[in-house]
């Protein structure tokens, strides 16, 4: 999505949460409009809504439709474009809390995202939204973002945000050409109020495909650096589409003396095994459902096919859902179940979901074990 995919900018459930039943979180996409024009942008936002958008009472029905997942229902994140480009948000979000589904939004940082609109939010029941902050300046921010003055709205929107009393997931994209910027990040929000900072690692489809990802050993000094920036920072640290970030948490905790089921009772084993397709299902502004907003295979559509029905029963979603159809390094790591891999760059690079992902280096102690 255009301005994030969050992980988990809604509540956080347990390890045990049943994948297989329902996903923790539906990303639903209510418009490709957009007023900003993102160099990484997913959803290729366009300044005005395109044809076929859900309208307001085929959305409605969707809500009903996610109601079927039972208790406990997915939480989901009400993204775009932007959000705000969709004159009936205000109703979609009474609509899904008056039928108990938490909300939260990712908004776009243009003149429509006011102090008055997330006071809105806030009296609305919105339990998040997520900001993205790309450069620790103006011009590293705004040359991604393509408007000027978009740096300086986004500090103004986060403080905003915190003063209306909502939480604040920051998103950053983490590229070839962004990665030295991340510690100057940091210190930037330091100075401000937020419950999370995620760390987007590009996945190369959309606009994104124009920027470059960085390479196996780079990303892994980042995700080492986030791991030890992540125990002194104010706020959580966490990772989206670059799920071998678990692998290393696991790996602390093992050198410090847990074991595995240790390790699953461990608050760090909150996002255990959340990756495309499994605990996450994507809605598309004209109701195409795909594992992730980042891996584009369409299993269906809401307008003719129960999202309930799609995410549990099509063979694609099962396949994303069972490590052991995974190839290569990931299908015999002794960490899939844990991590798994980015399935959506998996297909970027290869066309096939369920091969490796490119971005992680290790070499699982089976592979290894047989080498030798």
């Amino acid at each position: 999505m255009a301005h994030g995919h969050p992980t988990s900018i809604g509540s956080v459930k347990p390890v045990n949460w049943a994948y297989q039943r329902a996903p923790m979180i539906v990303y639903w996409e209510l418009t490709n409009a957009c007023g900003l024009a993102c160099r990484h942008c997913r959803a290729t936002a366009m300044p005005d809504p395109a044809p076929g958008e859900l309208s307001t009472a085929e959305s409605i029905a969707l809500l009903d439709d996610i109601t079927g997942f039972g208790d406990p229902l997915p939480h989901v994140v009400m993204t775009g474009g932007d959000p705000l480009m969709r004159p009936d948000l205000r109703e979609l979000i009474a609509a899904a809390r008056q039928r108990g589904i938490g909300v939260s939004l990712a908004p776009a940082v243009t003149p429509l995202l006011t102090a008055e609109r997330m006071r809105e939010f806030a009296a609305d029941g919105v339990q998040a939204i997520s900001l993205s902050l790309d450069g620790s300046c103006a011009a590293l921010h705004d040359g991604l973002r393509g408007v000027e003055g978009t740096f300086d709205a986004t500090i103004e929107a986060l403080d905003q945000a915190a003063d209306s009393g909502l939480s604040v997931q920051v998103n950053t994209l983490v590229t070839a050409t962004t990665a030295d910027d991340l510690p100057a990040i940091y210190d930037l929000l330091e100075a401000h109020t937020l419950m999370q900072w995620s760390l987007f690692f590009l996945i190369s489809i959309g606009r994104g495909a124009e920027l470059t990802e960085l390479t196996p050993g780079a990303a892994e000094r980042v995700l080492l650096w986030a791991q030890r920036t992540a125990r002194t920072a104010p706020w959580r640290i966490k990772t989206t589409e670059a799920m071998h970030y678990r692998r290393l948490g696991a790996n602390a905790l093992t050198r410090a003396g847990l074991d595995r089921a240790q390790i699953e009772q461990h608050p760090i084993a909150r996002s255990f095994g959340i990756r495309d397709g499994n605990g996450i299902v994507f809605v598309s502004h004209q109701g195409d459902v795909t594992p992730s907003g980042f891996l584009p295979l369409t299993v269906g559509n809401v307008k003719h096919t129960s999202l309930v029905e799609l995410y549990r029963s099509d063979p694609t979603m099962l396949a994303l859902r069972d490590p052991e159809q995974f190839k290569g390094r990931c299908g015999a790591c002794e960490f899939n179940r844990w991590c798994g891999g980015s399935r959506a760059r998996a297909f970027a690079w290869t066309g096939d979901p369920l091969e490796s992902d490119p971005l992680c280096p290790y070499q699982p102690r089976e592979q290894v074990l047989a080498a030798h």
